[in-house]
């Protein structure tokens, strides 16, 4: 046995899924989904073939060229990373038929009761699937060397809708026999019930299967986009407003990167507890409501899901080791979408606030600097728990890093050639190296490339973004050490990302009664904007100031964002006992308002300092 992935059971000696047919029922009562799938080969095959699973209960495997059974087996043994192969045994077989039910405690599902949703009236669902989850909804080879076709039926209580990152095709009654075995007939083409279906014609890692089911909504922002939530008109115009300028965003797109090649470009709006920032499944990316501000500045983290339209779901990292060449290559394009759009300045202070974040990551990993390199090891490592900026931010430094070398002009040429070679692949970070070889000839000599890419830490010729608006708030952030605040008239024109980028270049610890007057001055405790409450309230918990602590847990309890937890948590466990028993309350009283990743990764913490 060959893995062609650390965190796959797929053997390089087996032929790859080529396209999956899924039928879906959703039992709500249950938190269960009754399923079937058909996995077409790319060429027949005799022997085992080992598929991903997790937490799934196998009910059958048949040949559905002629409804033979197929011997298969599902191990015992669990590994706490990878889950569970599934061996099926075929002869000169190209297509298989699995019948199986999810479990309430899938991965990559989070079920919502009607009180925790914005109606309170039905349930909603809906999926998280990067890094490895795709598994714990259908047995699949769960790695980013396959990509897919697919096609879906979902049946849903027809109060419902369904949405998926896939082409919609109709909204129609149950009809006999289309089950495919997912359940008894009877139940598919029961009364009450509807069948969302969809159709995936571009291949795709499965990583980016993506479905929502719930009273949905939608509004039109674009020609080719619209934006769904919950159905609340207040949450949908907000969204509306706040994402008005996405076709714009998408022609900066097209003219930086070349054609738009997913056709739509629509956006759902999540639940609070969702994971994420955002989710750049294709054709619909997944957002957390903290992205509307009222301010459009959310409209960054929809720039940064529409560059992956180009980097990471045309061009795909072979397996997480080279996750950069996803990350790296989005945040790129994000800032050269935003700075055409919003203006070098606000392009800056986006470089800035990940420049902070890069050099906070150097810390966090000083005991295990292998994921401070783009080219990391990950065998034996859950993704989730080595999630960071570094990817994103040291990424990013290294294409910059080329750009200045060989001028702007130079690499957009070199971005766009890169692009066509590599469209709907997944390749690795070497294959990268040697097309930059080939097409900057000499560029080896001019850039330590294996220091960038298998190094750690950060490279001595990374850089700091240069901008008179960014070197001001940061010179402010160091004056508050030495007592003193900024005016009002040097902060009349800040936003969100101004004082996001102020907060995180304050020190880590400042005397509490400096942090008590920033926040009766600036209301910081108050704001709408996540990312500033959040970073003051880091510094709130780094002083010591207890007062905040009711708004750490009324934060702690509203947002299942990662990007919020991970600070908060860590801050709190990283404090006296008082605080880990604090802690330790908030997450037992707020686990189940999380996806299970985040349950995952806010538990990986605890275990840590507690």
């Amino acid at each position: 046995m060959a893995p062609i992935d650390p965190h796959s059971f797929t053997d390089s000696t087996h032929p790859l899924t080529t396209h999956i047919s899924l039928s879906l029922y959703f039992d709500f009562s249950s938190s269960t989904i009754l399923s079937s799938a058909i996995l077409t080969l790319s060429h027949p095959h005799t022997g085992d073939l080992l598929l991903d699973t997790r937490s799934l209960t196998i009910t059958s495997v048949i040949d559905p060229t002629n409804n033979t059974q197929i011997p298969f087996s599902l191990s015992p043994d669990v590994d706490h990373i990878k889950g569970q192969p599934l061996t099926v045994s075929v002869t000169n077989c190209s297509k298989i038929l699995i019948t199986f039910v999810t479990s309430p405690s899938s991965s990559a599902l989070q079920w919502l009761t009607p009180p925790q949703t914005f109606n309170k009236k039905y349930p909603f669902v809906y999926t998280q699937c990067q890094s490895i989850h795709a598994r714990s909804i259908f047995p699949c080879q769960d790695t980013p060397t396959s990509r897919v076709r697919y096609n879906a039926k979902l049946n849903v209580p027809h109060q419902l809708s369904g949405v998926m990152s896939a082409k919609h095709v109709e909204r129609r009654a149950p009809v006999k026999g289309e089950g495919m075995l997912a359940c008894d007939e009877l139940l598919w083409c029961a009364d009450g019930r509807i069948v969302e279906e969809f159709v995936m014609e571009q291949p795709i890692p499965p990583y980016l299967f993506a479905f929502a089911v719930g009273e949905i909504g939608c509004r039109e922002v674009g020609p080719r986009s619209k934006v769904f939530a919950e159905a609340v008109g207040s949450v949908l115009d907000s969204a509306a407003k706040e994402f008005a300028g996405t076709e714009d965003m998408i022609r900066v797109g097209e003219r930086l990167f070349g054609e738009y090649d997913w056709e739509r470009f629509d956006l759902l709006v999540l639940p609070p507890s969702f994971p994420y920032g955002g989710m750049e499944n294709p054709r619909m990316v997944f957002l957390t409501p903290t992205v509307i501000k009222g301010d459009a500045s959310g409209a960054q983290v929809v720039a940064h899901e529409l560059a992956h339209s180009w980097t990471g779901n045309l061009i795909t990292n072979k397996t997480n080791d080279h996750f950069w060449l996803n990350e790296g290559f989005t945040t790129y394009a994000e800032r050269r979408i935003v700075e055409a759009v919003q203006g070098e300045d606000i392009a800056a202070l986006n470089i800035g606030i990940g420049w902070k974040g890069l050099v906070d990551e150097m810390e966090r990993f000083k005991d295990n600097t292998e994921f401070t390199k783009l080219l990391t090891n990950q065998e034996g490592v859950d993704p989730d728990d080595v999630y960071s900026q570094v990817p994103y931010e040291k990424g990013f430094q290294f294409l910059w890093r080329i750009e200045r070398q060989i001028g702007r002009a130079a690499f957009d040429e070199f971005l766009k050639k890169y692009i066509s070679a590599f469209k709907f692949q997944s390749i690795d970070t070497h294959t990268l190296l040697d097309f930059l070889k080939a097409n900057v000839p000499g560029i080896e000599n001019d850039i330590d490339l294996k220091t960038w890419t298998e190094g750690t830490g950060i490279p001595p010729d990374a850089m700091e973004p240069v901008s008179n608006i960014y070197t001001k708030i940061v010179s402010l952030a160091h004056e508050f050490k030495q007592g003193r605040m900024p005016s009002e008239e040097e902060v009349a024109s800040w936003h969100g990302q101004e004082w996001e980028l102020y907060l995180e270049n304050l020190p880590k610890s400042v005397e509490a009664s400096q942090v008590t007057a920033l926040d009766c001055r600036y209301r910081l405790s108050e704001s709408k904007d996540y990312e500033v409450k959040v970073a003051f309230l880091q510094l709130a918990i780094g002083s010591r100031c207890n007062e905040y602590y009711n708004v750490v847990e009324k934060t702690l309890k509203e947002v299942g964002r990662m990007k919020y937890l991970r600070p908060l948590y860590t801050a709190l466990v990283q404090g006296k006992e008082e605080e880990k028993i604090f802690a330790q309350r908030v997450f037992a009283e707020a686990r189940e308002t999380y996806h299970p990743i985040a349950q995952g990764v806010v538990e990986c913490i605890l275990s840590k300092h507690l």
